[in-house]
């Protein structure tokens, strides 16, 4: 797989597993407590290690905060598993497990705050058990979420909650049936997940793959996404800073939404490479999105050799996206389309009813079917075969 560096500013290579500083042993009950004793207790550059124990091999357990420099390493046949109780997770709001208030009321249940060189590894399993009935409510994460569609925000725990850090690694670890969003990284610097699996239902509503909010230097490579929102979301919300530097290298996406750029592009999005994606059956495919609520500027970006299979829009630029009341405009050029093949029906959407000045794009190479449909409004589209 060898060594990727641009437009990433890192150095980065394939992870290597850290050293294990101590070995967690499986067992038949709530195990929270034994996991993060051990990680509070490991040295820095080491791992806290989840092993099988027997014929057990299930980790139930609450939120887990991850100390600076601290990881964690599941062996393959593990599973950690959030345990399906609301109040475990409530972050002292008690609106974890309802439909009230900002949708924030809830701990992840790992959570990186202020941590640098640390991260998760291993072929085990992380199974936030979004489709399980929650003892304490009697419905599913899953199920508050679809009733949260007709009003209201569901509060519900993410899986991975990454704020304010540096030098964070996922390395080929699964991820599957969160109860929200899989992972978040936030207003931080330096993610690699590589060869990271995340595999959830297409109907699960709310569980995007992996959100990068006002961050930068992100690497996402060797890795398989499917799930019931966007598959990638990359944001610059307001007042938090721009999000860029960022390469996607060489994945697939099955179920979800496609990558995206936005809603939120306010604080800006800058250089973004997609290098060597395939995409089967997701809803939408390369997708910038904003409204008048919080567009801002997307540059550089750049998608090169990507083939999409029953997407039903291969390519969107769209500045009216939820048509949210606002004062923005979209300010979005220099994005290319390089070596694009499409296969079946689909559309390709560039409207800049909201933009400052027509949208910029340019394509080269492109392969795309005959009857493919084209929907354009205020929007300067150079073709190059």
């Amino acid at each position: 797989m060898g060594l990727l560096r641009k437009p990433n500013t890192r150095h980065v290579v394939e992870p290597n597993y850290p050293a294990t500083c101590s070995v967690v042993y499986a067992r038949n009950n709530l195990i929270t407590a034994d996991i993060q004793s051990a990680l509070n207790k490991c040295g820095p550059g080491k791992a806290v290690q989840l092993s099988s124990n027997g014929s057990m091999n299930t980790f139930l357990s609450g939120p887990l905060n991850m100390p600076s420099g601290v990881s964690l390493l599941i062996d393959k046949g593990v599973i950690l598993k959030a345990i399906n109780n609301a109040s475990a997770f409530d972050n002292g709001k008690k609106t974890c497990g309802t439909i009230n208030g900002d949708g924030q009321g809830c701990n992840a249940l790992i959570t990186f705050n202020n941590s640098n060189n640390a991260g998760i590894y291993g072929e085990g399993i992380i199974d936030g058990q979004g489709n399980t009935v929650l003892n304490d409510k009697m419905t599913s994460w899953w199920d508050l979420a679809q009733n949260a569609k007709i009003g209201g925000n569901q509060n519900a725990p993410r899986l991975i909650h990454i704020n304010n850090s540096q030098n964070i690694t996922l390395y080929k670890i699964t991820l599957k049936n969160s109860p929200k969003f899989h992972v978040v990284f936030y207003k931080s610097n330096g993610l690699t997940a590589w060869d990271t699996t995340i595999d959830t239902p297409a109907n699960a509503r709310n569980t995007d793959g992996i959100d990068l909010l006002s961050s930068r230097n992100v690497t996402v490579a060797y890795s398989n996404i499917s799930t019931g929102d966007d598959n990638i979301a990359i944001k610059a919300k307001p007042n938090s800073g721009p999000s860029r530097d960022m390469s996607f290298i060489q994945n697939s996406f099955g179920a979800g939404h496609g990558l995206s750029i936005g809603s939120e592009t306010i604080d800006g999005v800058y250089n973004i490479d997609v290098n060597g994606l395939i995409m089967n059956g997701t809803d939408n495919g390369l997708r910038i999105k904003s409204d008048k609520s919080a567009s801002g500027e997307v540059a550089s970006v750049n998608y090169n050799h990507v083939t999409m299979s029953k997407v039903k829009n291969a390519i969107v630029m769209d500045t009216v996206y939820e048509n949210k009341s606002g004062s923005t405009k979209a300010n979005w050029h220099d994005i290319t389309y390089n070596d694009i093949t499409v296969k079946g029906n689909s559309t390709i959407i560039f409207n800049g009813t909201n933009a400052a000045k027509p949208l910029q794009a340019t394509m080269i190479d492109m392969h795309l079917p005959t009857n493919i449909n084209w929907k354009i409004i205020n929007n300067k589209v150079q073709k190059y075969t």
